[in-house]
This record gives C-alpha cells, structure tokens and sequence, in this order.
C-alpha cells in the first residue's frame, strides 16, 4: 500500500518545480500535510516558499528549551516577516526534569547512548506528538549534509513515525542554498556567518573550520557517521525506501 502511494508521488512530482510539488501535495494531503523546522538555512527556504506562495501546509518547530538566542531571534523575525505563527512543540518537562536530576545538565557529553536519551526527550517525543494525524511530513533534509545521509531519497516511508517523508531539497548542493538566500529576502540566522553551518542545540552545536565537514560542528566529540538525533535516523527495519521502484 505504502509503495503504490510513493510510487504515484513520486511520478506525479518528478517534472514538477518546488512550488509547484509543495502545491500538489498540500492538495493531496488536505489537513494532514506538515513541515517541521528548525530554522536552519534548509528549513528557511521551505518555510519562505510555502508561506510565500500561500500554501495550505502546517509548520511547526521542536523547541528543545536549549536554542541559541540567535535561533530564537529567527523565529520571531519569521513569524513577523509572514505574519504567521509557527506551532511550537516542547518536551514533556517531567522527562527532562527526571533526566537532569538523575544524570546532570550534560549527560549527552559522556556517551552516544546519554546524548540520544537527551536528543529523544527533547526531540524525537515531541516530534511523535507533533507528526500525529499527519499522513506526509516535510523535511528540509540534503543529500550532501552528512554521510549518514548520502542515500536520502525524495519520498521515504517512515515506519516508526508511520508517515511519508518528503525531503524537496534532497539534490540542493550548498552553493544553491546559499544562492536563495541571496536573491530573496528570507530571516537568516547570523550564526551562519560565524562558520555555524548546521545548527542544533548550543551545547551540542559549534563552528566549523574551514575544509570540514557540513555537520562537523554537530555533537563533535563523536564519530560523524553517528551524527544523527533520531528524527531522521535511517534504520533498515525502520524507514522504508522506494526509489527504485519500476
């Protein structure tokens, strides 16, 4: 079942715009059809483009209770740009207060297993609450951001949020991000001049050097083929591909 509905996304998109795909979907999915943000250079340009051509597609955002005053400052700047109001969606606080408690402030430093505990308290259950009724979840996901997601692909069945994953920017390179932004008028996070390229969390988040990786500044002190939170984390048995379908 789940094949034949990407199959039938997938055939009806492929010579369609960015506009003109977001359109389709939103009419294919009344109601049921969201993007989750989380203020990222990516995730700007999905929100300028829906908002900016007025299509019916909710936007929400995860608040980790942990963003840069930077990202806070985007946010406002966004919902004031487009005179729109980006849902919030926040830990349950009886989760994070029992994790502090228990483990300190930074747990996530001391092991990969402690820092998906905390990406999963403050990410992935909110995101459960969030992607409820919500039949086609969009991403601002690239191919080229991390080795980890190299095999993106435009249409994903998610089996543990039990939704379909559409990932529009899948084949954008950096040099055609950074051209948006020049040529529209889109809030922009001034961490992104300070070598800040993929921002999350401030403990969790630095600058990048020259040469390094897009994600490097992600959870550092990691191996980078682990840098994932557990949004978008690929697992075999846990989303389903079908790019190759005939």
């Amino acid at each position: 079942m789940q094949k034949d509905k990407i199959y039938f996304l997938q055939k009806s998109t492929e010579s369609k715009d960015i506009i003109e795909k977001l359109k389709f979907l939103a009419n294919q999915f009344k109601g049921k059809i969201a993007f989750s943000t989380s203020f990222g250079q990516e995730d700007q340009i999905i929100t300028d483009i829906i908002l900016k051509n007025n299509i019916d597609i909710k936007i929400f955002t995860l608040d980790t209770a942990r963003f840069f005053e930077e990202t806070y400052k985007v946010w406002e700047n966004t919902n004031k740009r487009y005179d729109y109001k980006i849902e919030a969606y926040f830990p349950k606080p009886e989760l994070v207060q029992k994790l502090v408690s228990e483990k300190g402030p930074y747990s996530f430093y001391e092991s990969i297993e402690n820092r998906k505990e905390c990406c999963n308290i403050r990410k992935v259950e909110p995101l459960t609450r969030a992607l409820e009724g919500v039949d086609l979840w969009i991403t601002g996901l690239r191919a080229e951001q991390s080795q980890a997601r190299n095999e993106l692909q435009f249409f994903e069945y998610d089996e543990g949020f039990k939704t379909i994953k559409f990932n529009p920017l899948k084949d954008w390179d950096y040099n055609a991000v950074s051209k948006f932004f020049k040529e529209n008028d889109v809030p922009y996070n001034s961490l992104h001049d300070k070598g800040f390229i993929s921002i999350g969390c401030s403990p969790c988040t630095r600058a990048i050097k020259e040469g390094d990786d897009i994600r490097a500044g992600r959870w550092w002190w990691e191996d980078k083929s682990k840098k994932e939170c557990g949004l978008h984390e690929a697992h075999t048995e846990a989303t389903v591909k079908f790019d190759t379908i005939k």
